[in-house]
């Protein structure tokens, strides 16, 4: 049975052609929800260390009195992984091919961001 957020990470990999998956997760890492192909701990483990990675960020942001985070973008040769806040420290990630185009992968998952925030209330 799909659950609602994992409809809405299908949605945002269906509107980005080279998507490989998705996921929703807390501030800490540990997913809530994902649609991926693959091993689902190694899925769970790169999920986990984007929160990581989005946690020091905000904290850098904080410090620096920028603000927090809305998304991040890291890509190399093999994979790019766009992430978005959602709210009260949870974050949505995308990952896609590195040939696909990083605006319409950021604007699919920024539609998910929204409708998982809509979803947590």
């Amino acid at each position: 049975m799909t659950t609602t957020f994992a409809a809405i990470l299908q949605r945002a990999i269906a509107d980005t052609p080279t998507a490989i998956g998705g996921a929703f997760a807390a501030g800490d890492g540990e997913m809530v929800d994902s649609v991926a192909t693959g091993d689902p701990t190694e899925w769970a483990l790169l999920t986990a260390h984007y929160g990581v990675i989005l946690g020091h960020l905000e904290a850098a942001l904080g410090t620096l009195h920028f603000g927090s985070t809305e998304y991040f973008v890291v890509t190399n040769q093999k994979l790019s992984i766009v992430v978005h806040t959602v709210d009260a420290g949870y974050f949505a990630l995308l990952a896609v091919s590195p040939r696909s185009s990083i605006e319409m992968a950021l604007d699919s998952l920024r539609v998910a961001a929204r409708k998982l925030r809509e979803e947590m209330r």
